[in-house]
Order: structure tokens, then C-alpha cells, then sequence
């Protein structure tokens, strides 16, 4: 499975990005993966392997390269419960900067890019989003919705929020089909039913599961979070999705 380091022009500078795909010579639907807090890591670049693996070209942007290349700070290995709190503290200062601006202009280069790799399709993309990552996923579909067709967000983070461009008003912006796999402690009942209000009446064909026995990051195989059952529905759900809305235009 090819695997490359390159580097996406954007209006403040390069971005450092991992992209996997398939080793065959033919042109595959792109997709365009956010990481979670931790960012670009190797479960991560794991990930997309396997993604690759299933006829993707996946990219995986660093979204800090403002502050430096990956890794923007030394992580642990493992992010165990204990440590967990330490390592986010180093990494806010970084998410607090990463202003909606910010995320709009890097998602115009990073979807740009993939309409320059000989090895994506020229139909449309998919994006997906873990933890905070959800959220840029979410404002990448609505801000592109021609060419954006599938969103999914896994264990997602700050989706409905008090703020005028909190994540779910922008769901009329949506074309996008969507899957939200939500831990049982990612989002209060209220919370949820914002959310699920929202693409309601946006008309969105979405789906928003609580995945069981799950905490917050239940798909990072080195965090305590980790859950084999939980990565394996996710699996199930975002492929099936992919399937029906990606082709090899």
C-alpha cells in the first residue's frame, strides 16, 4: 500500500498531510480524514492504510502545521486516562487558534489538492472526522456541498454549541449523506436532540448512532477509550456509506 508524506499549499503556508492509496495504477474517490485532538499519529496513518485499502486515495492533514510539522508535540505511545489531561492542555493553545476561518480556508486547500492527485477520481469526495475533527468535517460538507457527498463523524466533539456558527446550524448547507457514531458520553440527550432536530429539518439523510458501551475516542487503539467491538461498527457504517455515495468518476 503506497504511503507518502506531501505538502498542500494553503493560504497561510504548506501543510504537512499523510495520504494512502491503492497500489494499482487506476483513479479512486478521495477521501479527506481529520484526526482527533492528538492528530497525525501512526493509528491514524494506520487507518488510512486500511481505508486505502478498500480503493480510497485518504488524506490526513496535519492541523496544527501553523505551529510546526507532525509531530507538533512529542506524544506518548499510549494516551492513557492518567496522562490524558496533561497532553490535551499541551495541544489546546493549538485547537484554540484553529478559528472557523482558519478551517474553512485550509478545507478549500485540502479538497483542492485532491483534485490535483493523478490518483483521485473526478467524482465526488467523502470527509470524515474524529473528536474535534468532526467538526471541521461538518464545516467542510456544508461549505462544499457540490462536491462533498458523504460526512461521517466518529466519537464527535462540540457539534452543538452555543455559538452562531455552532456545527449544527450549518446543516441546511448540507448534501452531503451522514453518519454521526456518538459514545454514550460524547453528547448530552439535549445535545443530541439539537443535532438531530437540525438535520431533521434541513432535510439531511443522516444517520446518528449511540455505539454501546463506549466512551469518548472509542475507535484510537492507543488510548484507554479504545473499543474493538465499537472500531469494527464503525468500520461496518462508514464503508457501507462510502459504498453507496463514492464513485470512480
Amino acid at each position: 500500500m503506497p504511503t507518502t508524506t506531501v505538502q498542500i499549499p494553503t493560504a497561510d503556508g504548506r501543510a504537512d498531510a499523510f495520504a494512502a492509496f491503492p497500489d494499482d495504477g487506476e483513479r479512486h474517490p478521495g477521501v479527506l480524514l481529520y484526526t482527533d485532538v492528538f492528530g497525525v499519529r501512526p493509528v491514524l496513518e494506520e487507518r488510512a492504510r486500511e481505508l486505502a485499502g478498500h480503493g480510497y486515495y485518504v488524506l490526513v492533514p496535519n492541523l496544527y502545521y501553523r505551529h510546526g510539522p507532525t509531530p507538533v508535540i512529542d506524544l506518548p505511545g499510549h494516551i492513557g486516562t492518567d496522562i490524558r489531561p496533561a497532553v490535551v492542555d499541551q495541544l489546546m493553545p493549538f485547537v484554540e487558534k484553529h478559528t472557523t476561518e482558519r478551517v474553512l480556508r485550509d478545507a478549500d486547500a485540502y479538497l483542492g489538492f485532491l483534485t490535483t492527485r493523478p490518483e483521485v477520481g473526478a467524482g465526488p469526495v467523502a470527509v470524515i472526522g474524529y473528536c474535534i475533527g468532526a467538526v471541521l468535517a461538518m464545516r467542510t460538507a456544508a461549505a462544499h456541498p457540490g462536491q462533498v457527498a458523504a460526512l461521517a463523524g466518529f466519537h464527535p466533539g462540540f457539534l452543538v454549541t452555543d455559538a452562531p456558527d455552532s456545527p449544527h446550524r450549518l446543516a441546511s448547507g448540507l448534501a452531503a449523506e451522514v453518519h454521526f457514531g456518538i459514545s454514550e458520553n460524547d453528547m448530552s440527550p439535549e445535545s443530541l436532540g439539537e443535532l438531530t432536530r437540525a438535520l431533521d429539518a434541513a432535510g439531511v439523510d443522516y444517520t446518528a448512532e449511540i455505539y454501546p458501551g463506549t466512551v469518548h475516542g472509542f475507535t484510537m487503539a492507543d488510548t484507554d477509550a479504545f473499543n474493538p467491538a465499537a472500531l469494527q461498527r464503525h468500520w461496518d457504517r462508514l464503508l457501507a456509506l462510502l459504498g453507496r455515495t463514492l464513485t470512480n468518476s
